[in-house]
């Protein structure tokens, strides 16, 4: 049974501020992260938050045609991976074995993927699952739900 935690974010400067409090902890850069909700819930948003304040600089846009954006930062301990996944245009979940992922996702590095759902019996479990609900032009409801010991130590 999953961990779960509630947010709500009154804007855009609440999903930044999570986006940089997430970033902070032990073997953030090790997760595998799914995000859920409609389109223009703010999923690209975040991710582009979680980017930044891991020290991505210039533009980071969503890989709805590319399906993947990758990332690399220079760090102390080397060169961290990070990938930006959008399986919006998937019709068939195969095609995540057709891409070539699997060898990705059994690599170290940050794995983020909007529209899990489009890939489902592929990915691996998340480590954190993210499912963000439109109230209104700015407030959203957040539920965070832990899949694993990294994912809950990404709750505590």
């Amino acid at each position: 049974m999953p961990i779960v935690k509630t947010l709500h974010w009154s804007d855009e400067a609440a999903c930044q501020a999570f986006a940089q409090a997430l970033v902070q902890r032990p073997l953030w850069g090790e997760a595998l992260v799914c995000l859920h909700g409609e389109l223009g819930a703010g999923k690209t948003t975040l991710v582009r938050f979680l980017l930044q304040a891991m020290g991505v600089t210039g533009r980071i846009k969503s890989p709805t045609y590319a399906v993947v954006e990758p990332y690399e930062l220079s760090s102390a301990h080397g060169l961290q991976a990070m990938w930006h996944f959008d399986f919006y245009r998937f019709s068939d979940p195969r095609e995540w074995e057709d891409a070539g992922f699997r060898d990705i996702f059994v690599s170290p590095g940050l794995k983020l993927c909007e529209w899990p759902e489009k890939a489902q019996g592929f990915l691996p479990t998340p480590d954190l699952d993210i499912f963000i609900a439109v109230l209104n032009e700015h407030e959203r409801d957040v539920r965070l739900e832990a899949h694993s010991a990294l994912g809950e130590g990404l709750l505590a």
